[in-house]
């Protein structure tokens, strides 16, 4: 079935996809022609959101606190380029997506040899396994800071999730997009309060957004910056926002396709500048709270719920902290629910049952959780989260390159082929990734051939 319209098919694409993307909302939202602006708006907004839950998910609680306790406001630069960084990237997605009705797994799956869609595959299942490993220890974490069940016990709750996700797919994609927005705002609400309370320094807050060369001297910032920017720019975002943003039921023409991808790129920018304050907010917390009253070795997200409350003077602030951590990491599975099976359809053209993918997806996150927890004790879950992020960063190139390549063929894009600006920035930003993790490598095996 041609879901591009006619005489919409571009040239470089091998064959028409065979299934649309998340075929079973997929143009499920309408949009009118005649719609004003802002209900134009309306109507666009959502998978932005969507989207923006992987920017502030608990990994990225792991880098930020990390990053805060033991180098202050100095890594904010890293979290304002990283913001910088996504939301370019998920501009390219937005008109992969619209464009060629294929989200990225697609393309890829049709432009690849079978060899280098497999691996481009398990790549991108490694990264979900290590994202989902961030919300079933961060969730987890939040219910044993509120209510005290055991670590253990409280990973083995989160696999209950895959109910949730079910009820909401039966009853709409608006329906999830509204609740994934409600708990965002729940969690912006709390970092809103915790930075009163906090009192950061401005002018050294505006310090930090200044880049500087430290991070390529010291290699445990440089490590730190890497897990930023891997809990930052995921690439299972890029998957799932070139489809998702395909939810919308616009003209197939090159004007209602404009349209649709200026609409979509505002959304995602809106929210992604939302998730730039919740990183921002949590680094700059750690910092004025922790940094600057001599506790640098705060790593634990646990150690940070218990001193937030003494050192700030303010008794609800540690579970503001522990509510806000507990709506991102229920507010990820939602996400990760789709990208996942986004990627296993989209790559390998395979479809399975939503709750048999999603308890496999969990299970692979929650059985080295687990055992972590089991072997090495409660205390190392904060280990399992940076190197989670890590993890993230080092696949993120697998997705970035081919999505680059996609939209800067004109065969493929037709008029819709990125601008050279937009080349040259979108490959920088390519260069950059490849840059810190090729020199996180080169430092790691240096510690190797020491040992």
């Amino acid at each position: 079935m041609n879901f591009f319209g006619k005489n919409q098919k571009y040239l470089g694409w091998r064959q028409e996809s065979e299934t649309a993307s998340l075929s079973e909302v997929h143009h499920s939202i309408p949009v009118g022609a005649n719609m004003s602006f802002w209900r134009k708006m309306l109507a666009f907004s959502g998978p932005g959101f969507l989207v923006a839950v992987g920017y502030m998910d608990p990994g990225n609680w792991a880098t930020d606190l990390a990053g805060g306790a033991q180098y202050g406001y100095s890594l904010l630069w890293v979290i304002l380029l990283s913001n910088v960084m996504a939301i370019l990237l998920q501009h390219l997605c937005v008109k992969l997506g619209i464009v060629s009705g294929r989200d990225l797994a697609q393309a890829c799956r049709d432009h690849y040899s079978k060899p280098v869609v497999w691996l481009l595959w398990v790549l991108c299942e490694l990264a979900i396994s290590a994202c989902d490993l961030a919300e079933v220890v961060g969730s987890a974490i939040g219910l044993q800071l509120l209510f005290g069940i055991p670590l253990v016990w409280g990973c083995v709750i989160t696999s209950l999730d895959v109910m949730i996700v079910l009820w909401l797919q039966n009853k709409g994609f608006r329906y999830i997009e509204a609740i994934v927005i409600t708990l965002i705002v729940t969690i912006g609400g709390c970092f809103a309060l915790e930075l009163l309370y906090a009192k950061p320094d401005i002018g050294l807050v505006l310090q930090g957004f200044v880049p500087h060369s430290d991070i390529m001297h010291n290699k445990n910032m440089l490590f730190i910056a890497i897990g930023i920017l891997g809990a930052t720019v995921m690439p299972h975002n890029l998957y799932l926002h070139s489809s998702i943003v395909q939810t919308r039921r616009v003209e197939q023409t090159p004007e209602g396709k404009r349209e649709a991808i200026k609409f979509a790129t505002i959304d995602s920018t809106l929210a992604l500048m939302f998730a730039l304050f919740i990183n921002g907010g949590i680094l700059v917390m750690a910092a004025a709270v922790f940094h600057n009253s001599g506790h640098h070795g705060v790593a634990e997200i646990q150690d940070a719920y218990k001193l937030l409350s003494p050192l700030v003077g303010v008794a609800i602030a540690s579970t503001l902290f522990a509510v806000a951590l507990l709506a991102s990491g229920q507010n990820s599975t939602l996400t990760g629910t789709l990208a996942g099976q986004i990627v296993m359809e989209g790559f390998l053209n395979i479809r399975l049952r939503p709750w048999l993918r999603r308890l496999l997806t969990r299970l692979i996150a929650i059985v080295p959780a687990v055992g972590v927890i089991l072997v090495y004790g409660e205390g190392h879950t904060m280990d399992l989260l940076v190197w989670s992020q890590v993890i993230l960063s080092m696949q993120l190139s697998f997705a970035v390159i081919p999505l680059i390549h996609f939209t800067s063929e004109r065969a493929k894009m037709g008029e819709f082929t990125n601008p050279l600006w937009i080349k040259v920035l979108a490959w920088g930003t390519a260069i950059i990734i490849v840059g810190l993790n090729l020199q996180f490598l080169w430092g790691k095996l240096g510690e190797f051939l020491h040992v």
